[in-house]
């Protein structure tokens, strides 16, 4: 009886001690492959030399004291709709150069603010804000369905909804 308890226990602690050197491997495994990730910007890829901030809240209050319109993009590292548009934004010289005059964020998870989301949490989406902290629900893509949404073929699009993004502001501030 005294053998059967060891060799129970035995195979308790072989068990344990797998099952502990399974989590650790893992987690050598996902530090090393996150490594080369770790120098990414808040820029996540949308344009590594402009400013971007790091919060919705940040974005807010840069936006209102700098008299910036604050252009935020929704998007997922997964997703390749986001990708694609991510390509050609980063890519696209005259939309990095008007983007310096944006307050930017770019967001892989949702905000809790609604106002972020007026017909839906969907991916990518691009939405202004002026300074006065309104969404401009007035600038928008070209699919019904998705009133923010971009693909890549919208590049032109979305560039001169930039520029109306700077426009509407200073005609109306």
């Amino acid at each position: 009886a005294m053998e059967k308890s060891y060799a129970s226990m035995f195979l308790l602690l072989v068990a344990i001690s797998c099952a502990l050197a399974k989590d650790v491997g893992k987690k050598e495994t996902k530090e090393t492959t996150a490594k080369p990730k770790l120098p990414q910007t808040l820029s996540r890829g949308w344009g590594d030399q402009l400013i971007w901030t790091q919060t919705y809240e940040e974005a807010l209050f840069r936006a209102k004291h700098s008299n910036k319109p604050l252009m935020i993009i929704h998007h997922l590292d997964d997703c390749p709709h986001s990708q694609a548009l991510k390509k050609v934004f980063a890519e696209h010289k005259d939309i990095q150069k008007l983007a310096e005059k944006f307050i930017l964020l770019n967001l892989v998870y949702e905000t809790t603010d609604k106002n972020l989301s007026p017909d839906g949490q969907y991916v990518p989406r691009i939405l202004f804000i002026d300074p006065s902290l309104t969404v401009r629900a007035d600038i928008t893509g070209r699919y019904s369905n998705r009133l923010y949404a971009y693909e890549p073929s919208d590049i032109s699009l979305l560039y001169s909804n930039m520029q109306k993004a700077l426009k509407l502001m200073k005609t109306e501030l």
